[in-house]
């Protein structure tokens, strides 16, 4: 399927937000693009986060990989559910089955359910064990399943899509300004993969980074913001952490292995992306 020399990227939650940027973004650098996601249809999507309440959301696997071959390159779709790990692995499976090889793992995917911000006092233990499933276990998943080919070949870019919410305080309460618990944990977790597989791994070509998006105005964002108490923040396009992890794929000296990049600082540090700041 895939042109031997062409480069290929797998990432993970691309039916909408950071995900379908980031693949887009990978599309127009000459990438063959896999994608996953569990909506593959247009109008299947729901929002099931605390203040979705079921409502239809846009974007599909279908959709972005549309917007993918229109730059010529190959796309992928890869219905997968994070809680679902056979799903996950076959993704993987599938990827490498049809392109060949996989020179990028971008893991973004993320679980959207209820928890994310619920105080500590109302968190269940189910909802706190969701997030840990589906925002660190799940990830390992795909780190895991990715490896093997990545070590054979003897090259291997993985990306970690993060969050600032797993690595300082919140500035107040979920609801008021600040998020909850169990997803500040989840995120705090999956941060420490990239160390650890630059630590063990970054002798046998294994490059992996933390991308910390900052805050970013997704579709789900967009409409939740007042309901979470987030409507005051001014966020970043998604094209923006789309078009870091792009640089740090193609630029594997340009930040230590291991690292975080912060995007939306090296977006504009390195004029990666138009200054989204700027309002007409």
């Amino acid at each position: 399927m895939a042109e031997p020399t062409r480069r290929t990227v797998l990432i993970t939650g691309a039916s909408r937000g950071i995900g379908k940027a980031t693949a887009l973004a990978f599309a127009a650098a000459g990438y063959d693009v896999a994608i996953t996601a569990r909506t593959l249809h247009e109008g299947d999507g729901r929002d099931d986060s605390d203040a979705g309440e079921g409502r239809v959301l846009p974007g599909s696997l279908e959709a972005t990989a549309a917007g993918v071959e229109v730059f010529g390159v190959n796309a992928l779709c890869l219905q997968a559910d994070l809680f679902d790990q056979a799903s996950l692995e076959r993704a993987v499976e599938a990827t490498l089955e049809a392109f060949g090889h996989l020179d990028v793992l971008v893991n973004n995917a993320v679980d959207t359910g209820p928890g994310s911000m619920v105080l500590m006092a109302d968190l269940t233990v189910e909802q706190l064990a969701s997030k840990l499933t589906g925002n660190v276990v799940s990830q390992f998943v795909f780190i895991h399943a990715v490896l093997p080919s990545m070590l054979a070949r003897g090259e291997g870019t993985i990306i970690n899509v993060t969050s600032h919410a797993g690595v300082v305080d919140p500035p107040a309460p979920a609801g008021k300004g600040g998020w909850g618990l169990a997803y500040a944990a989840s995120k705090s977790a999956f941060h420490r993969f990239a160390a650890f597989l630059a630590l063990e791994l970054g002798d046998q070509g294994i490059v992996s980074y933390n991308l910390s998006p900052g805050f970013v105005e997704t579709e789900r964002q967009l409409v939740n913001a007042k309901k979470t108490g987030l409507g005051d923040y001014q966020g970043a396009p998604p094209s923006v952490p789309a078009a870091v992890a792009v640089w740090l794929a193609g630029h594997p000296d340009a930040l230590e292995n291991g690292g975080t990049a912060m995007a939306q600082k090296l977006a504009l540090q390195f004029d990666l992306h138009p200054d989204w700041r700027i309002k007409d």
